[in-house]
């Protein structure tokens, strides 16, 4: 895919809502959208009334962003979806919750998307004893996701495990810090994923 090297907090101020894709920054005063809270623009102060078109993509536009891919890629995942018995919404952020550089973000080894995304790219991670360097990966039922033996001690990792201790228990990862790895023990459900997505908006885009 296309590398984005564009400024990243630009997304959150146009969604209207953290994406958290600058790891520790979104936390601290440093954050774009705390301190701006308005869309980019000569114009981002001014209220404009949203079609029920924006709307909606504007909701696509936040949930490919906040896992970081492309728009073809998105499409991609979204007929994958479609195709699947049962409510595409769901299915569609299954899909992007399988992706194994948001499976190590979400094991907390990485204190963003990007930097999960790094981390597989540089085989640092394996899947079932074996290196996996594909970030659009999808991990199945009982796969053991881990850091390599080399790359325990790597220091990234080591602080995103310590920014990441107090977060809540991931339901569908039997996460075992000690050792760096986790267990796909489910498949991620919608009540697993606490993010505020409408993805029905989505959906209603698509079948537009």
């Amino acid at each position: 895919m296309a590398k984005d090297i564009g400024p990243k907090c630009r997304y959150c101020r146009r969604e209207g809502t953290k994406l958290f894709l600058k790891g520790v920054r979104c936390f601290t005063d440093k954050c774009s959208f705390e301190r701006r809270p308005y869309p980019p623009g000569q114009h981002g102060q001014s209220r404009v009334k949203m079609s029920d078109y924006s709307i909606r993509l504007r909701e696509k536009q936040k949930v490919k962003h906040m896992y970081g891919i492309s728009e073809r890629q998105f499409r991609k995942y979204f007929s994958m979806a479609a195709k699947k018995v049962g409510k595409t919404g769901e299915a569609l952020l299954q899909h992007l919750e399988r992706r194994i550089d948001n499976v190590v973000f979400r094991m907390g080894l990485a204190k963003s998307r990007v930097d999960a995304r790094q981390l597989v790219l540089h085989r640092h991670i394996q899947v079932n004893g074996k290196c996996v360097n594909i970030p659009s990966y999808q991990v199945k039922l009982n796969d053991i996701v881990a850091v390599r033996s080399r790359s325990l001690g790597d220091k990234r990792i080591g602080e995103a495990m310590e920014f990441s201790k107090n977060t809540e228990p991931i339901g569908w990862l039997e996460i075992n810090r000690e050792k760096k790895e986790a267990v796909i023990k489910t498949l991620p459900d919608r009540a697993s994923i606490q993010y505020p997505i409408r993805e029905q908006l989505i959906v209603e885009f698509y079948s537009r």
